[in-house]
């Protein structure tokens, strides 16, 4: 799943070590999140847009395959 958590995290002026902290993860885990390396569980995906006042769709990104396969 592609997303735009680093992209945000910097407009917003905010350093991983901020939703680190909030957040309860590792830096590693951000880290991972931010390079596509690991996908947030759905709670912990909830928990970075709350905290950073965007909706999560427009944080993380998903491929709707469904739209696809109804127009075969």
């Amino acid at each position: 799943m592609e997303n735009r958590l680093a992209e945000i995290r910097r407009q917003k002026k905010i350093g991983q070590g901020y939703l680190v902290e909030k957040l309860g993860v590792s830096r590693q885990t951000i880290s991972s999140i931010e390079n596509g390396r690991c996908t947030p569980s759905l709670e912990l995906a909830l928990d970075i847009s709350y905290l950073l006042g965007i909706p999560i769709e427009e944080i993380f990104i998903h491929e709707n395959r469904f739209i696809q396969a109804d127009q075969e």
